[in-house]
């Protein structure tokens, strides 16, 4: 009988209830517990994989470029980083907010990652996140103008719970770039947040993007209602380096 349970478990695709009952009767433990006290324990373990799984699906298709994570985040260094700002964006209280977040500051300092580690808080939190940089965005949107698919890509982008584009105004941008760039903005205007991280300083954006009337438009969004954090100080990969030789 124990086993045509175990048999059922797992044709409904129940593997870790499936799996911590096995172990339960093998191992004597069941006797331990009361039947509803073993109910919400295989029912715990079972949504908690559920959830486990879920997670790791969105972070996949998130892109990340790095293995970051918020519980990593070096506050020790020497950056102008303002830890209780970025606390609170870690709390993803700017989501509910619908508000952005730039992040701007030399080559090194670590914007990528921060920002990163705010899209795997906001995965952990079950919310659908987009990464790209700017450069894999222009190759991306003629791939997809190219086979048929942009209207369902640009879609996906626009429905993301958080769009993250990173290296923004490192390449110049084309004008399909820019009308991309423009639809993708002017959707998710408080709607949904996004995060930007960029070398050049939001001063200098302006040009950057190209035709005027676009750029005062894309300006106007990402800009209102944003949290600039603005990095300064050496490469964080340098910094980690003379540690190391001198450590």
């Amino acid at each position: 009988m124990v086993q045509n349970t175990l048999e059922k478990m797992k044709k409904m695709h129940m593997g870790a209830m499936s799996q911590t009952y096995g172990e339960d009767i093998k191992n004597g433990q069941i006797n331990q517990y009361t039947i509803d006290e073993y109910l919400a324990r295989i029912v715990d373990e079972e949504w908690l994989s559920r959830q486990n799984k879920k997670i790791r699906n969105l972070k996949k298709a998130a892109n990340f470029r790095t293995h970051a994570h918020p519980l990593n985040v070096d506050y020790t260094l020497h950056r102008e980083l303002d830890k209780g700002l970025m606390e609170r964006l870690m709390s993803l209280e700017f989501m509910k907010q619908k508000d952005n977040i730039i992040f701007t500051g030399p080559t090194g300092t670590g914007k990528s990652y921060l920002a990163q580690s705010i899209g795997v808080k906001a995965c952990e939190m079950l919310h659908k996140v987009i990464y790209y940089p700017l450069s894999t965005f222009t190759d991306m949107l003629q791939a997809m103008q190219l086979q048929g698919n942009y209207q369902k890509w640009i879609n996906r982008l626009k429905q993301a719970d958080v769009l993250i584009i990173d290296d923004f105004g490192l390449t110049g941008m084309d004008d399909r770039t820019r009308k991309a760039l423009m639809e993708i903005i002017d959707f998710r205007y408080d709607q949904s947040s996004i995060i930007i991280i960029s070398q050049i300083p939001v001063k200098d954006w302006h040009g950057l993007i190209g035709e005027n009337t676009i750029a005062d438009a894309i300006m106007d969004r990402i800009t209102h209602n944003s949290h600039r954090i603005a990095l300064n100080g050496e490469s964080v990969r340098k910094v980690r380096k003379n540690v190391a030789v001198h450590g």
